[in-house]
């Protein structure tokens, strides 16, 4: 007896120990034994649930309707309203007479994970859409009137621009994609901080046409280590985004030092500004503040995007502070 004691207290170790939730039911769905991982993804009690109808417990129409179905080739995801906002895959066994085991595997990430890729799908087509239907459209007009020489290059620079547009996005992308599948950048690559700051400078300077006043400030000097096509494309995006979101007549300042706690560089404008429920979410692929005025000034909606990730990849943050006006 002691013999098979101690192997059932193995057993029920074991399954405690597992990662994914196990509910172990008898004939009327009554819960005869649950490890801790059911309990947290259901939200369920060890001690107190024991004998208890799950369907009692866990009442969402579609879970008593799998149970009552019999029909397990595929698991059943619904959400864990006991337990959050978690949302669990269900897989159900039948064995012996009237007997379940019941599987619980937290796939919450994986759905939002799904869903980001969805979206993400969603408004590629979208920001593409747009400018292959207008550019569509010129090809159209050209190909059925009879245009003046004037009308015809008015056509074609219109053409031009939304067929930059959509170069534009796709190039973003790829760096996105070259950004999360790239190798850790390197520890020994020195970047020349100063001439990359001196061509942030002029690249700012060409960008805004005289209509800003720009000045670059360096308040201690020192190189640092990592991928320079990388640094250069993340802080060319805050410089770039800065011209492009400052009314004409405005200051854009850029501001570097560097000390034992690291380094920092600053873009301060006087832009149009942001509201403070926007700032969260400005980093999140395609998402825009205002998409009219950011198609305007030529933004694709992926800048900061790349921004987060190369500074991610370097032990870097991203910190943004505004307010309209």
């Amino acid at each position: 007896i002691a013999h098979w004691q101690s192997e059932l207290s193995r057993f029920c170790a074991a399954g405690q120990a597992l990662i994914f939730g196990i509910v172990a039911t008898s004939q009327g769905e009554r819960i005869e034994w649950l490890n801790r991982a059911a309990e947290q993804l259901l939200g369920l009690d060890q001690r107190a649930d024991l004998g208890q109808p799950i369907t009692h417990l866990i009442r969402q129409p579609a879970f008593v309707a799998y149970l009552e179905a019999g029909d397990f080739a595929q698991p059943l995801k619904l959400r864990s309203e006991r337990a959050g906002e978690r949302v669990v895959a269900v897989r159900v066994v039948d064995y012996g007479e009237g007997r379940r085991l019941i599987q619980i595997t937290d796939v919450t990430q994986a759905e939002r994970l799904d869903q980001t890729r969805r979206d993400f799908v969603a408004n590629v087509s979208h920001e593409l859409r747009t400018p292959l239907t207008v550019l569509s459209g010129f090809v159209e007009t050209l190909q059925e009137l009879e245009l003046d020489a004037a009308e015809r290059r008015r056509y074609q620079d219109l053409m031009a621009e939304q067929s930059l547009r959509m170069q534009r996005i796709v190039q973003d992308l790829l760096s996105l994609s070259t950004l999360e599948s790239a190798p850790p950048p390197p520890e020994t690559e020195r970047i020349d901080v100063a001439a990359l700051l001196d061509k942030l400078k002029r690249d700012a300077e060409a960008l805004s046409g005289g209509r800003h006043a720009i000045s670059l400030e360096i308040a201690s000097g020192g190189d640092i280590l990592g991928a320079e096509g990388e640094i250069a494309s993340a802080l060319g995006n805050l410089v770039s985004n800065a011209v492009r979101y400052t009314p004409e007549g405005g200051t854009i300042r850029l501001h570097w030092q560097s000390g034992p706690a690291g380094a920092e560089f600053a873009v301060v404008d006087s832009g149009i500004g942001i509201e403070a429920a926007d700032i969260p979410r400005l980093t999140e692929r395609f998402y825009r503040v205002d998409r009219g005025r950011s198609r305007e000034t030529g933004g694709t909606g992926l800048g900061l995007a790349i921004v987060k990730h190369a500074l991610g990849r370097h032990q870097a943050t991203l910190e943004i502070t505004s307010q309209p006006g």
